[in-house]
C-alpha cells in the first residue's frame, strides 16, 4: 500500500498461496516485467526504470523514493520506541533478530519520542526535527515554523540556530571552562569525514558520539552483567544503556597536534 501511495508499484514477486479447496493452477509470471511508460517498478534489490522516461518524471521518482527514505526513519523510531514500551524484557532481542544497528535505531527513537505525531512538520525532513531534538517544545516549534516557512535545508536551519545563539537571542546558560583535546591530524580528518557522511555537524557529532559512549559505559557499569563483556560485540554490550538524551554543551575545543595542523571548520 505504501508503495502505491507513493506512485511507485511493486514489482513482481508472487502472491501467496491461497487456501481455496481447489485452487487454480498458478500461472508463471516473468521474472521481470518490462515497466510501462512513466512507471518504476520496485523490488528488493533495485529499481526497473521504463526505457525513453521523461526527465520530469525521473525526478519525481527520486523525490518519492527520498521521501520513503526520509519516512523510514520516523517509522523505525516509533518501532524501537513501540518495542521498548511494550517488549521491556525482549526488544533488544528483537532488535537483533531483524539485524538492525542499535545505536542507529536509538538515535531514531530519541527523535520520534521528543516529537509526537502531532508535531511532525511533512514539509521538513527527518534531519530537521533531528537538529533541534535536544531544544524545549517552545523553541522547537519556533524553529520548525521558521525552517518551514522560509524552506530552508538542514544546513540553513543550522546556520540559523547558530547566529541566533551567536546573536544573544536565545538564554545562554553559565560558560564552562573549556578544555583542549589534542589529536593527530590523521585521526581528526576522519572524524571530520563521518560527520559530513552523516550529514551533521562537527561539533554535534563529537560531542553526541562522546556522551553516547559515556553513558553506555557508566550504565554498564550499573547493570547486571548476561554475558561476558568481551564475548559480547559493541553493539550487545551498548544494550544495557539507557536512552540518551543529547545535552546542548559547548563542545572542547578539538586541535589536531603537530606537524600538520588542522583549523576546525563546522
Amino acid at each position: 500500500m505504501m508503495a502505491r501511495q507513493a506512485g511507485l508499484t511493486s514489482g513482481p514477486q508472487g502472491g501467496p498461496a491461497t487456501a481455496l479447496p481447489q485452487p487454480p493452477p498458478r500461472q508463471t509470471r516473468p521474472a521481470e516485467t518490462a515497466p510501462r511508460r512513466g512507471q518504476v517498478l520496485t523490488t528488493k534489490v533495485g529499481l526497473q526504470m521504463p526505457n525513453g522516461m521523461a526527465y520530469d518524471e525521473w525526478e519525481r521518482a527520486g523525490r518519492q523514493l527520498a521521501d520513503i527514505l526520509d519516512s523510514s526513519c520516523w517509522w523505525l523510531g516509533d518501532w524501537m520506541r513501540y518495542g521498548k514500551d511494550h517488549y521491556t524484557d525482549r526488544y533488544q532481542r528483537g532488535i537483533r533478530a531483524v539485524g538492525l544497528s542499535y545505536q542507529t535505531l536509538r538515535n531514531y527513537a530519541w527523535v520520534s519520542r521528543r516529537f509526537d505525531l502531532g508535531r511532525r512538520r511533512p514539509t521538513l525532513s527527518f534531519q530537521h526535527h533531528a537538529e533541534l531534538a535536544s531544544m524545549p517544545v517552545e523553541e522547537q516549534n519556533l524553529w520548525l515554523d521558521r525552517a518551514e516557512q522560509g524552506q530552508w535545508t538542514t544546513k540553513q536551519l543550522r546556520s540559523a540556530i547558530r547566529a541566533g545563539r551567536q546573536g544573544g537571542r536565545q538564554p545562554l546558560a553559565p560558560a564552562d571552562p573549556r578544555r583542549v583535546l589534542e589529536v593527530p591530524g590523521s585521526r581528526f580528518q576522519r572524524w571530520h569525514k563521518a560527520a559530513e557522511q552523516l550529514g551533521v555537524d562537527f561539533e554535534q557529532w563529537v560531542t553526541t558520539t562522546l556522551d553516547s559512549a559515556a553513558a553506555s559505559a557508566l550504565e554498564d557499569l550499573d547493570a547486571p552483567a548476561e554475558a561476558p563483556a568481551a564475548a559480547l560485540p559493541a553493539e550487545a554490550r551498548a544494550e544495557a544503556a539507557a536512552e540518551v538524551r543529547p545535552v546542548e554543551l559547548r563542545p572542547a575545543e578539538v586541535r589536531p597536534v603537530e606537524p600538520r595542523p588542522v583549523a576546525i571548520s563546522a
